[in-house]
């Protein structure tokens, strides 16, 4: 690889990080104006159009094949549709980079997935990873700083995690399937499944007449749309096909990292000894998990099949 190349691979892991960490205020102020449901379906409408425009202009624009079934439906309806309503629904009781923190510990529920459905072997590394991870989930939940009195704290704290879990058995799925189109030609099809998924659950649950429509939301959607979802998305995969799949994943891990630092600077949200407490420990122990996972010699591995682009 040029040193032109990594460099332009480190700048784009950087901006993903920043971009991603940014949106999670972003998102918090975005349901504001428009009800979660049909925020989640504009933003990932949105993006797959931008997608769909891009590969078509590239000439890269593709059909799945009978091949991508299994993972468009996986990734369409588990990760897009059903774990983006989760986070958003979440959104409405549950701090912005709290939120940030907990939808980030996909890797903790990965491990013993695998270990149970695929026959991976738990090693040490994972195992302290994990106990580390959920050291941190259970700082996060400490009785001292968590109102288990509020209902609504907890179903939104839930949610988020239940996303994550969601996530982590949507990437088990497909880890042992090859892809027919690259990850950026299928993930427009995903976007679209997904999207008119959580349009037709908005359409029976939320009420559309609760849309404030102002220039404040078309910001957000904008942001949400073409950066969030379509740029965050390619340039993300630009970086797993770039740097060493380990780098990529310990560097995504500053994602929650910014959406604590930026939710605490937009939305002034208490940066408390015990959200910095369970950061660390989470991120230390999801670092734990992503080391050991790739401290096995393998094959390069397919970069959606590592979980892909987690967002949002």
């Amino acid at each position: 690889m040029s040193q032109s190349t990594q460099r332009r691979a480190y700048l784009l892991l950087g901006a993903v990080i920043v971009l991603w960490g940014a949106n999670w205020p972003i998102m918090k102020v975005g349901i504001g104006y428009i009800p979660p449901l049909w925020f989640a379906a504009a933003r990932i409408l949105l993006g797959g159009g931008c997608l769909f425009f891009l590969l078509a202009v590239q000439g890269r624009l593709r059909l799945p094949g009978r091949g991508d079934l299994w993972v468009l439906l996986s990734v369409g309806i588990g990760q897009l549709a059903f774990g983006l309503a989760l986070i958003h629904l979440a959104l409405q009781f549950v701090d912005a980079g709290r939120s940030a923190i907990l939808a980030y510990t996909t890797p903790l529920w990965v491990a013993p997935m695998a270990v149970a459905l695929l026959g991976e072997r738990l090693g040490a590394g994972k195992l302290a990873g994990l106990v580390l991870g959920l050291g941190g989930v259970g700082v996060l939940f400490n009785p001292t700083a968590f109102d288990f009195s509020n209902p609504q704290a907890l179903i939104g704290n839930a949610m988020l995690l239940a996303s994550a879990v969601v996530l982590a058995a949507v990437i088990v799925h497909i880890r042992r399937r090859r892809w027919a189109l690259s990850p950026v030609q299928l993930m427009p099809w995903q976007m679209l499944l997904g999207g008119v998924l959580l349009a037709a659950a908005a359409a029976w649950l939320e009420d559309a007449a609760e849309i404030r429509w102002s220039w404040e939301l078309a910001a957000v959607l904008a942001y949400n749309g073409p950066v969030a979802s379509a740029f965050c998305f390619w340039a993300y995969v630009t970086v797993m096909r770039s740097l060493p799949a380990i780098n990529t994943s310990l560097g995504s891990l500053g994602v929650p990292v910014a959406g604590v630092l930026f939710s605490a600077l937009a939305l002034g949200e208490p940066l408390s000894m015990t959200i910095t407490a369970g950061l660390v420990l989470i991120t230390a122990g999801v670092a734990l998990v992503v080391l050991a996972d790739f401290r096995r010699v393998r094959p390069k591995p397919d970069p959606a099949c590592q979980g892909g682009a987690e967002g949002p």
